[in-house]
C-alpha cells in the first residue's frame, strides 16, 4: 500500500511539474534589502566588505549611483613615504538602480561607504532625499569612514554619536555629532566605523543593528 501510494504521488508530481501552468506556487520568503549608496572614487574595501557581509547575513543589497554605469572603486593605502593615503584604481562595481529611480520604500537599511565619493554625491538632491528618508524612519544606517560626510552636511548627525575617518573629526563635531574613536560605534539605528581596518568589528556591529531591525521582536 505504501509503495502504491508513493508511486501515485510521484506520478502526480511529475504531471504537475511537466506543465508550468499547473505547477504549485511556492510562497516567497520576504528577504530584507539594503541600499548601498555610492559613486565613483568610493574606497574598495569600505564598499565591498559591507556589500558581501549583508548578503552573508541573508540580506539582498542594491547598489545605487548617479547613473547605471559601473562605479569605479579606488584603493586607499597608507604609504610611509606619504603624509596622506595614496590612491590606486580598484575594481568596477555594477549598479542596480540610479539615485533618481530609488523607491525608498523598498529598502530596510542604508549603507554609505567611504572614500572620496561622499564628497561629491552629497550635493545631489536624490542622495539627500534617500538619506533623509532612512533617518526619518529610524531605519538602520551604516556609515563607513568618510561616509559620515553625507548625513552630516544635511544636519542629520546633530546630537548623534558616530565614528569617522579621524581627519574629518572636526567636520563631524561642527555638524553637531559626538565622534567616538572606536571600530564599531552603535547609536540606536546608526552604526559606524573609522575605515576599512575596522571591518571585522564593524561587520559584526552592522549585522547586529540590521538583524534587530527585521526581527519579530522589533516588528
Amino acid at each position: 500500500m505504501t509503495g502504491e501510494r508513493g508511486r501515485a504521488m510521484l506520478t502526480r508530481s511529475d504531471q504537475i511539474g511537466s506543465d508550468p501552468t499547473t505547477r504549485p506556487r511556492r510562497e516567497e520568503k520576504q528577504v530584507p534589502r539594503a541600499l548601498l549608496l555610492t559613486g565613483d572614487a568610493a574606497e574598495e574595501l569600505d564598499t565591498m566588505y559591507p556589500y558581501y557581509r549583508v548578503q552573508e547575513g541573508g540580506w539582498d543589497v542594491d547598489v545605487s549611483s548617479r547613473t547605471m554605469r559601473d562605479v569605479q572603486l579606488v584603493i586607499h593605502e597608507f604609504d610611509p613615504n606619504s603624509d596622506a593615503y595614496v590612491e590606486k584604481d580598484g575594481r568596477k562595481l555594477p549598479v542596480d538602480v540610479p539615485w533618481a529611480d530609488v523607491d525608498v520604500e523598498r529598502y530596510d537599511a542604508l549603507i554609505i561607504p567611504g572614500g572620496r565619493a561622499p564628497e561629491w554625491i552629497r550635493v545631489d538632491a536624490d542622495v539627500r532625499r534617500i538619506t533623509e528618508h532612512f533617518f526619518a524612519r529610524n531605519l538602520p544606517i551604516a556609515l563607513v569612514c568618510h561616509g559620515a560626510q553625507v548625513p552630516a552636511v544635511y544636519g542629520l548627525l546633530k546630537g548623534r554619536k558616530t565614528a569617522c575617518f579621524p581627519p574629518i573629526t572636526g567636520d563631524m563635531e561642527n555638524a553637531g555629532a559626538t565622534v567616538i574613536d572606536a571600530p564599531d560605534v552603535i547609536d540606536g539605528n546608526l552604526v559606524s566605523c573609522r575605515g576599512w581596518p575596522d571591518m571585522p568589528q564593524f561587520g559584526r556591529a552592522m549585522m547586529e543593528v540590521f538583524s534587530k531591525s527585521v526581527s519579530p521582536a522589533s516588528a
